[in-house]
């Protein structure tokens, strides 16, 4: 009776461990994917260097890592990422359920942090998708009301609603990745979520600062030479006529001078020497100067188109499309 026991015992608990194995594995569903994902997984060099560099809390390489990050050209990035188009400088993809994170590889070094940025703006996707339903409805309403109230670049505000166009789907998961790693002062709430990531997220910021500032600078002084080269242009374009009307002026008044000597008035013809003279050095004089300022024009011409050369330039290092310098 006691060895029945036993057995019935056994047979009981048998189920049970079962049971509770089959729960734990439940419960730890994601931990045991990831243990998966990430045994005997070696970061290649440049992507422990990139979470390194945008200080990425332990947490935060774990979900880095179980995608398995690659540097990828342009043939294997337009493999990996054609389905996805970014909207702001960062150009990488993830995919979700640790299906891999793509990263571009710019190699123009003017560009430095480009790569650093990407890699915390993907792996802000793969953290996105771990929150629960619960952490996402709170992290959703900050990131909704901090872009409605606080966000005042236009730049980043034309980014969102690029993607409240095109993903509005995916629109507060682009927020999410956005706001981290290009908004240098958040609400103490989302400092907070977004400490579980970065050790030090104005490290980040740092970095899509500076390279944006090779843009930028750029533009802003294209700008500013487009302003110059219309202030130049209305004033060539109104010593032009200038010096049409002042030429017919002059003309006039040697028809009246050889009119003058024809007719052997003397007195009237020398009277009109002084002011004739006055006419055609004012008129070489503006000559000079609107010369002066062709060539300056000429002169602030190559130099903008240069400048614009060079953000075109910026812009190809960055696209993953083969002729992006074409469109």
């Amino acid at each position: 009776m006691e060895r029945k026991h036993v057995n019935s015992v056994r047979r009981l608990i048998a189920p049970l461990i079962a049971v509770t194995l089959v729960l734990l594995l439940v419960g730890n569903f994601q931990s045991v994917i990831d243990y998966v994902r990430l045994y005997n997984y070696q970061p290649p060099a440049e992507v422990s260097a990139l979470a390194e560099q945008t200080t990425m809390t332990d947490t935060a390489k774990r979900y880095f890592y179980v995608n398995h990050p690659e540097v990828a050209d342009r043939s294997t990035f337009n493999t990996e990422c054609n389905s996805r188009g970014e909207h702001t400088i960062v150009l990488g993809c993830y995919h979700s359920v640790n299906r891999g994170i793509y990263l571009f590889d710019v190699k123009d070094v003017r560009l430095d942090g480009v790569e650093q940025v990407t890699a915390a703006h993907e792996m802000l996707h793969a953290a996105y998708d771990r929150l629960s339903s619960r952490e996402r409805k709170y992290i959703d309403k900050q990131l909704e009301d901090f872009f409605a109230n606080r966000v005042q670049d236009e730049r980043i505000r034309s980014t969102i609603e690029a993607y409240r166009e095109s993903e509005p789907d995916d629109l507060v998961n682009e927020m999410h990745s956005i706001f981290a790693t290009e908004i240098a002062e958040l609400t103490p709430e989302l400092e907070s979520h977004y400490s579980k990531y970065f050790n030090n997220r104005a490290k980040v910021v740092e970095y899509a600062s500076t390279y944006q500032k090779e843009f930028t600078s750029r533009q802003n002084q294209v700008k500013e030479y487009d302003a110059r080269l219309k202030g130049l242009k209305e004033s060539i374009d109104a010593n032009s006529a200038s010096l049409k009307q002042r030429e017919q002026d002059i003309q006039a008044m040697q028809r009246q001078m050889e009119s003058d000597r024809s007719s052997g008035n003397a007195e009237s013809y020398n009277a009109r020497v002084a002011a004739y003279n006055a006419r055609v050095d004012a008129y070489n004089q503006l000559i000079r100067s609107t010369q002066y300022q062709i060539a300056e024009y000429n002169r602030l011409v190559e130099e903008r188109n240069s400048l614009a050369l060079q953000v075109r330039e910026l812009t190809q290092s960055i696209s993953s499309k083969l002729n992006p310098i074409e469109e």
